[in-house]
């Protein structure tokens, strides 16, 4: 039988103060899986679900690094010690972000891969989707310039991670009720 519990009852009769070790014991408790943390507010609709940054931060991180890019790309022009920004961000742009945000659509679930192999198959995926964005961009009338490879990338990278935070806005309220925050099994 469940016993539920808000998160606050449970830290102070478990351990009766809350410093980092009890925090650091509640967090394996969770990975193990011996206790189940729900939320009890969970987000009714798609846009609720994409303004709670406990769900969605990952999705506003890939937004906020592809306008930092394109800024830095732009800027570079007027301020020369942007270069180095452009060079640093234009790297993580091209061979993470795609592959990152393929992943994520494929795999919405956090517990279906590691955190290495999510790395690892987002740089391959990466090298793989850039040169074929490419070979797409070579047969059309803009061929392979700054903007409309830009352009394309970040286009893709938008509509990708937005089909894998409805993925996973999907799943999760398949899964997610309204109880108390806590359930030990």
């Amino acid at each position: 039988m469940d016993k539920e519990l808000s998160l606050e009852e449970y830290v102070s009769s478990k351990f009766g103060r809350t410093g980092f070790k009890e925090l650091r014991m509640l967090y394996d408790e969770v990975r193990s899986g011996r206790l189940t943390l729900v939320d009890p507010n969970p987000p009714k609709d798609f846009l609720g679900y994409v303004v709670r940054l406990d769900y969605s931060l990952w999705f506003w991180v890939v937004i906020l690094t592809s306008l930092a890019t394109l800024a830095s790309v732009i800027l570079s022009e007027y301020v020369l010690l942007l270069n180095y920004l452009r060079y640093v961000l234009g790297t993580v742009y091209v061979l993470f972000m795609p592959g990152y945000v393929t992943i994520e659509a494929l795999y919405p679930r956090d517990k279906e891969l590691s955190n290495l192999e999510r790395l690892a198959l987002s740089v391959g995926l990466s090298l793989a989707i850039v040169p074929l964005l490419g070979l797409v961009l070579n047969y059309t009338p803009w061929g392979i310039r700054l903007a409309p490879t830009i352009a394309s990338l970040t286009t893709y990278i938008i509509v990708i991670s937005t089909t894998a935070l409805y993925r996973k806005y999907l799943l999760n309220m398949s899964t997610l009720t309204s109880q108390l925050p806590i359930r030990i099994h």
